[in-house]
């Protein structure tokens, strides 16, 4: 435990950033099942339209720092490609 109070206040910051990361997590995630859900329905402009919805969500995570930009850049390939792919 935390006995200086630096490392107090150290503590309390990181319980604040964990919280609002992983709020911004589950809503990027939340994004990405909605693209995920229009795919498997076989609707391509619903499903085009939520990846477009869901690519400045998945950028600003790059940003913010919860997700590596390599990361996020392999899964906007992926989805637009199956996106791409429905007939």
């Amino acid at each position: 435990m935390a006995n200086s109070p630096q490392a107090k206040k150290r503590a309390r910051q990181n319980e604040a950033r964990f919280q609002v990361n992983k709020a911004r997590r589950s809503r990027i995630r939340t994004f990405l099942r909605k693209v995920e859900e229009a795919i498997t329905s076989g609707d391509k402009d619903a499903a085009s339209a939520a990846l477009r919805d869901a690519q400045p969500e998945l950028m600003r995570g790059v940003t913010k720092g919860v997700f590596h930009k390599n990361t996020v850049a392999r899964k906007m390939s992926r989805l637009s490609a199956r996106v791409k792919a429905i007939g």
